[in-house]
């Protein structure tokens, strides 16, 4: 209880408090390899926005991201938490979404475990965040999205990246479940929204159109088909 009722207090400090980008510091070499060769679907592009945002978001609060699959999203957001005062909670369940199963389009015959008979990348994933060094800045949550979001209330978060299910159902209750807990001055980046319906699902859309439309997000714009949104209220 105490960690909760230190994230809590009245004394959090606000992201606005936060100066510029000048004091940042470089991702390492090492681990931006290690990023780009990880199973996944984020550009080198996405992956600085996201390692930029938590470097600064993680001085203030811890940061999270919904879907981590093989730990590539996690490799960059981890690595900007090791420069801050708080860790990144990572949530997945690691069964793979729907379109990650047997006989779909994003099927990885790699990651499918024999023992279980289901789609497990867990031990990738693990053995990713150790091979970087990241151990020590990354929390990994096993579990469904909506569960941990309930054990984690209360606790403030100064980030939140939404990249996990991607039908209209999972994307708006990753929204609804967790971007309550993000802070004033803080920012939701939502991944694979696409302005062209012919370039992939319009879900992650739909919920970025929404959340503005709550006057409680400021949109900063879109890099590849990364969204970053940022709390006004």
């Amino acid at each position: 209880m105490g960690l909760v009722r230190r994230f809590v207090s009245k004394e959090t400090p606000q992201l606005a408090s936060l100066g510029d980008d000048d004091d940042l510091v470089p991702m390492r070499s090492e681990v931006r390899t290690l990023a780009l060769a990880a199973k996944g679907f984020l550009s080198e592009q996405e992956g600085d926005r996201l390692f930029i945002l938590a470097q600064r978001c993680s001085r203030i609060a811890p940061c999270v991201e919904i879907g981590s699959y093989c730990g590539k999203s996690t490799l960059f957001l981890a690595e900007g938490c090791r420069y801050g005062r708080y860790n990144l909670f990572s949530v997945d369940h690691h069964r793979g979404s729907v379109e990650q199963q047997q006989g779909e389009p994003y099927y990885d015959p790699e990651l499918f475990d024999e023992h279980t008979q289901r789609h497990n990348s867990l031990p990738e994933f693990l053995k990713n965040v150790e091979r970087a060094g990241l151990s020590n800045c990354v929390i990994p949550m096993i579990g469904e999205s909506e569960r941990v979001a309930k054990n984690l209330a209360g606790i403030p978060v100064s980030m939140l990246f939404i990249d996990g299910g991607h039908s209209l159902a999972d994307v708006e209750a990753d929204f609804v479940h967790w971007s309550k807990l993000v802070l004033p001055g803080g920012y939701l980046c939502l991944h694979d929204i696409y302005l062209n319906p012919e370039d992939g699902g319009q879900a992650p859309r739909q919920v970025w159109e929404k959340a503005q439309s709550t006057g409680s997000w400021r949109s900063l714009g879109i890099l590849g088909s990364l969204g970053v949104l940022f709390r006004c209220r």
